[in-house]
């Protein structure tokens, strides 16, 4: 599903330049469900934000799903992230001002799907993940562990075959947390190929794959 060829990141300031990653080659089978390991600053988001289209790299080749992103229009890139790529966020990232049921169905909007479609998809992925009971509700009255689920089926409303998670369990304790390594398993075992960056040893242990980096570096 995902090839890197030397892949290269550099942020120049006038005075400063900083390699965030450093030649990465590396391949992710469909189906695959990996972690991404390192310390604070090793390049673990900067690379997933290359992975979701959401950053281009300095140098090197990024091939997603046969298609080199490097050639796709902007127009193209934003295709694939909707149709394509489910994104997982630390901080949730959900829209204050929208219920959970409006914040699931936001990415249904850019399919132009009609009202009852819209609704019967929302109502059967909010039951799946326990959430129906709260459809009403905006995320300040949610718990950490219920927004995050809030944010996995926003994820995968659109049945994406890849899914990001940035650090997922980041912001919530460990019952919750849990919870959610859970979650992501069973999206594994229906067949979608996950790339999930942590810090920690015992989430990194879901993962069938563990990629250590270090400095910008794959080190293990």
């Amino acid at each position: 599903m995902i090839e890197l060829k030397d892949l290269s990141k550099i942020y120049r300031t006038e005075t400063i330049e900083t390699t965030a990653l450093n030649s990465i080659n590396l391949h992710i089978p469909k189906g695959s469900y990996i972690a991404i390991k390192g310390p604070s600053g090793c390049g673990k988001s900067t690379l997933l934000n290359i992975l979701g289209l959401m950053d281009r790299p300095s140098q090197g080749e990024v091939i997603l799903d046969g298609k080199k992103a490097a050639t796709l229009s902007e127009k193209e890139r934003n295709r694939m992230r909707r149709s394509l790529i489910g994104f997982v966020f630390q901080k949730f990232n959900l829209i204050s001002s929208l219920t959970v049921f409006e914040n699931v169905e936001l990415p249904l909007l850019y399919q132009k799907l009609n009202a009852a479609s819209r609704k019967s998809k929302v109502e059967a992925m909010l039951k799946q993940l326990g959430l129906e009971a709260r459809a009403k509700h905006f995320p300040h009255q949610l718990s950490g562990g219920q927004q995050q689920r809030v944010a996995l089926a926003r994820c995968v409303i659109n049945d994406p075959e890849l899914i990001l998670a940035d650090e997922p369990t980041g912001n919530l304790d460990s019952t919750n947390g849990e919870e959610v390594m859970r979650l992501l398993t069973e999206l594994h075992k229906d067949g979608r190929t996950i790339v999930m960056v942590t810090h920690d040893d015992k989430y990194a242990g879901y993962a069938k794959t563990v990629i250590n980096l270090s400095d910008g570096n794959i080190v293990g």
